[in-house]
């Protein structure tokens, strides 16, 4: 994790010095431009340059420079009110001014940067440097979130409605089957409701007639009972139309259309919303219950199981409140990034031989990143009274010996402010002395920031 520090760091290093280079050959060619041409109406050009330069280098020497304060203490000791009521030389706010904002430690960062990831942000968070646990676990989907799909009779494939990796919806229809047995039940169901009808129409005439005395108690009661079978016949028909597969809205169809709606296509929804995760369905394919079609699971929220030892168990429970322990988790595809997870669940069995129990973290993974199967060092703060400000070991940047970050200010202003760096543990730094929490600093592509800075010492930061 700090090789790839590293290695950002000697990148950017090696893009400031290009950058150096580019600004110092810009300038020595703008001067022999000033030097050799001659302004309309100007005599003898090249004396008057030399004599406006020599001028203004006597009045830098001097302290006494209009619109900048070069012999005032740094940026890094002014309040930030100073800063952005600071005016230069142009008659506007000195962090406004394109040519002049470095020079109080104002940087702008367009959105496209953002956007385009070369500048990336962070929130200044409470994490502890005390007493933090080092886990390892895997990440897995949530099992409460996840389902295998599979159909439950025999057919074929007719139509498949959705793609791996497809966003589906609760209910959507992912696939349908044709199949020959589900095509009589339906047919099934529909005689025995027809007979159902027709009994229950010859019981209601026995009806009338047995309570105007013309029909016998006995003709009355067979009446009774033929219609009480078919209604028995008709709900075990119904019955078994629910468990192959159709909904109760299927069967309401199915009863409206008539035998037009036996054409015993099954569907296959989805039973929540989510995400196909894996899928073995092509059309025409034939399909037996019990085969795995679909896997579709919702990875909004991932599991990650970590083993926590017998000696650990304690301190652990010590710490977990009601909602459960708060932890960070680290993968090495985002190596400069933690993600905010809990520990909510401990085993109630130990492993014999490994003598640790099974612990579940919960991670909140709204925009995918995170994979089911990623391999993730899960860090536990114990006693979060110790809890110190903390920001990515990249967004500390030196000048002069003094450390500091970029702190966003308004809109697309970041400004530099001092920092007091403590201990380092796992990529971040703890800040004895800086921003508040809840503060956005600028994590990766602060060297860019700082070169842009660094232009007013080199002579570029105001229009000489």
């Amino acid at each position: 994790m700090f090789k790839a520090v590293e290695k950002t760091m000697f990148l950017s290093a090696v893009l400031i010095f290009s950058y150096t280079l580019l600004l110092a050959t810009a300038c020595t060619n703008n001067e022999e431009h000033k030097v050799g041409s001659l302004e309309p109406g100007s005599v003898h050009g090249k004396s008057v340059q030399h004599e406006e330069k020599a001028e203004h280098t006597e009045k830098a020497e001097d302290g006494t420079h209009e619109g900048h304060a070069h012999g005032e203490s740094s940026d890094l000791d002014r309040p930030v009110e100073d800063l952005l009521n600071d005016a230069c030389e142009h008659g506007m706010k000195t962090y406004e001014c394109d040519e002049c904002r470095y020079e109080v430690g104002v940087v702008k960062v367009p959105s496209e940067m953002l956007e385009q990831g070369l500048i990336k942000t962070v929130t200044v968070e409470k994490r502890n440097f005390d007493s933090e646990l080092s886990l390892t676990g895997e990440i897995a989907f949530d099992e409460r979130r996840i389902a295998h799909l599979s159909p439950s009779t025999s057919g074929a494939i007719s139509h498949v409605a959705v793609g791996l990796g497809q966003k589906v919806k609760a209910g959507e229809t992912l696939l349908e089957i044709e199949s020959s047995e589900l095509a009589e039940a339906q047919a099934t169901y529909l005689e025995a409701l027809a007979e159902n009808n027709l009994f229950g129409k010859a019981l209601e005439r026995q009806k009338n007639l047995h309570s105007q005395s013309v029909t016998s108690e006995r003709e009355f009661l067979e009446a009774q009972q033929q219609y009480d079978s078919a209604l028995i016949r008709s709900d075990s028909a119904r019955q078994k139309l629910i468990r192959l597969g159709l909904s109760e809205n299927n069967v309401a169809t199915l009863e409206k259309t008539g035998p037009a709606g036996a054409s015993g296509k099954l569907p296959l929804p989805a039973p929540f919303a989510g995400e196909i995760i894996e899928m073995h369905a092509v059309r025409g394919e034939m399909l037996e219950p019990g085969d795995d079609v679909i896997m579709i699971g919702d990875n909004s929220t991932l599991w990650i199981w970590v083993d926590l030892y017998e000696s650990l168990l304690a301190s652990v429970r010590q710490a977990m409140n009601v909602e459960g322990l708060p932890v960070w988790v680290a993968v090495k595809a985002y190596p400069d990034e933690r993600f905010k997870g809990r520990l909510d669940f401990v085993g109630r069995t130990m492993e014999r031989h490994t003598r640790t129990v099974k612990s579940r973290v919960i991670i909140e993974n709204p925009d995918g990143r995170l994979k089911p199967g990623m391999f993730a060092e899960v860090r536990i703060s114990l006693n979060a009274e110790n809890s110190r400000n903390a920001v990515p070991s990249t967004a500390v940047l030196e000048d002069e010996g003094r450390n500091f970050v970029f702190v966003h200010q308004k809109d697309d202003f970041y400004v530099r402010r001092p920092v007091k760096v403590g201990r380092q543990m796992d990529a971040y730094c703890e800040l004895l002395e800086g921003p508040e929490t809840g503060s956005t600093v600028v994590s990766a592509g602060a060297f860019l920031l700082k070169s842009d800075v660094l232009r007013s010492k080199m002579g570029e930061g105001c229009a000489h």
